[in-house]
Parts: C-alpha cells; structure tokens; sequence
C-alpha cells in the first residue's frame, strides 16, 4: 500500500521533474476532470472524485512526509487535490475559464496570501494538504465570481 501511496504522492511521477513540480502536478487534476466529464461535469461524479482526491491525497501526503521529509517539492497529490477543487467550483467550464482556474490556483499557491501560508503549519499531511485546499477552494471562489460577471 505504502508503494501506491508513494506513486500518488509523486503524482505518477510528475514530481519527479526537475522543474516546477507543483505546476506539473497540478496539471495531473484535468484528466482526472475530464473523466467527469470535463466541461460539463455533473455535481456528484465531481463531488465523488473530490472526496477521492482529499482523503486519497491526504494519505499520500502523510506516506511522502515519513519517506522524504516535510512538505518536499516532489509531493504534488496536495496540488492535484487543489487543482481539483478550483476547477470544480468553478464547473462548468469552458476551456479558457480551466485555463484560468489553472492560473489562479498557481498564483495562489505560489503566493501564499494569508490564511493559506497559515495554513502549511498545520502537522503531517493534513498541513502539506491544507494549504493547497485553500487554495483551490479561494481560486474557485474568485473564478466563480470572474464568471458571474461575464
């Protein structure tokens, strides 16, 4: 179990490049969407991979922590996860409004503002999870309304 875990942590291996793992591992989360149904993703089957992704990568999170140390830059199922989610508050999406939601979610996780740096002290995987949830869910949140203006 703990050698599936590890994959997931490494995002199949997108984790492993040698840059910018995050946004690489952040890109895992669209195929994953488009399974759903991409574009026009029905609530449950987004709700339903959501909650696979949360406990799946906080999981993954916590194997990665015990092999690699805090929070190391090769663990991305945190960054799927909150990619994840920006997308599908967001849905539906045309492809310009994901590309957006990729965005914003980088920037936010990149940048860190307030709670979500907070939010990384956090112990285990729960802390390695919990900034980039954050993240996914204030990208959500700010895209949601970027399109209630349109």
């Amino acid at each position: 179990m703990s050698k599936l875990l590890r994959a997931w942590a490494l995002g199949l291996g997108l984790g492993l490049g040698p840059i910018a793992p995050g946004t690489w591992g952040s890109l895992l989360a669209f195929p994953l969407w488009w399974l759903t149904g991409g574009p026009n993703s029905p609530f449950l089957p987004l709700l339903g991979m959501g909650v696979l992704l949360l406990g799946l990568g906080w999981a993954a999170c916590e194997e990665g922590e015990r092999a690699w140390g805090h929070d190391p830059s090769r663990v991305v199922a945190d960054e799927v996860a909150g990619q994840w989610l920006a997308l599908a508050l967001a849905a539906p999406l045309t492809w310009w409004a994901a590309l957006l939601a990729f965005l914003l979610f980088r920037l936010l996780d990149i940048w860190k503002p307030w709670i979500i740096d907070r939010a990384q002290g956090l112990p285990g995987g729960l802390g390695v999870m919990a900034d980039d949830v954050l993240a996914g869910l204030v990208a959500g949140a700010l895209l949601r309304g970027i399109l209630a203006l349109q």
